[in-house]
């Protein structure tokens, strides 16, 4: 699950549920106390996220080819910084330090840094791209079983920052400019996507709030079932290769 920054776009409700049916969507379901733990840390994955995100889009921006590009990443990570704003403050309302909440997920996102580091520019807003979308994806079907307010909020943060065509452009002027890149930029891509669908189970494993709000229970029926989260994952799959094919790449 990577939240590093780059093309967002307006994600869609997961088809296996509607928000009215969701067995949360409705006033009062912070009283349970099962539930709002899951959500906190689900705004704490997302706000680490968030400033992951805005780290790497000033990091990329010193290998910015020239000033125009620079400026687009530095005005992505600022979009990235104005979303994480907003999360952390709906932990403070929520009763929680946002910091406190953020720091188990530290782990995580190093992890997925670590073994997903790339060697060039291309590679960095590729990195972005791929990963943004996958995470936008994830919290879109996840939202369709939240409370209405953490609902929008969710889906809010996660909304377009304008930047996925200036990555479609730039990978696509690569590859016009040298078409032999286009095999090495779609082997990355394919490890990036295992990469993140990998670390995004991980996380949802190690959290056990957190992974009641994905999964649900018996006593708590929210989430996905065993075969909704297989139609899930068809889904992202399918998306991320939409995406790649409006990159001129092979998922």
């Amino acid at each position: 699950m990577a939240i590093t920054i780059a093309s967002r776009y307006a994600p869609t409700m997961s088809s296996d549920v509607s928000p009215a049916s969701s067995p949360v969507a409705h006033e009062g379901a912070f009283a349970d106390p099962d539930y709002l733990a899951g959500v906190i840390e689900l705004l704490g994955l997302l706000s680490f996220g968030e400033v992951s995100a805005c780290e790497r889009l000033t990091e990329d921006a010193k290998l910015a080819p020239d000033l125009r590009t620079k400026c687009q990443l530095y005005a992505m990570a600022a979009s990235e910084w104005d979303h994480f704003l907003q999360l952390r403050d709906r932990i403070e309302e929520l009763g929680r330090d946002p910091y406190d909440v953020m720091e188990p997920f530290k782990e995580s996102f190093e992890r997925f840094h670590i073994k997903t580091e790339p060697a060039d520019w291309l590679e960095g807003i590729l990195k972005a791209y791929v990963g943004d979308g996958l995470a936008a994806d994830f919290y879109s079907e996840i939202a369709a079983f939240l409370d209405a307010d953490t609902r929008d909020l969710v889906l809010r943060t996660m909304s377009q920052t304008g930047s996925s065509q200036f990555v479609v452009d730039q990978v696509r002027l690569a590859i016009d400019e040298d078409p032999k890149i286009a095999g090495r930029l779609a082997l990355w891509s394919r490890r990036l996507m295992g990469e993140a669908l990998s670390q995004a189970q991980m996380v949802v494993a190690e959290r056990d709030s957190l992974a009641a709000v994905v999964v649900g229970g018996v006593d708590h029926p929210g989430g996905f079932d065993l075969a909704a989260i297989g139609r899930m994952f068809t889904r992202i799959t399918e998306a991320h290769a939409e995406r790649m094919n409006t990159l001129g790449l092979s998922a």
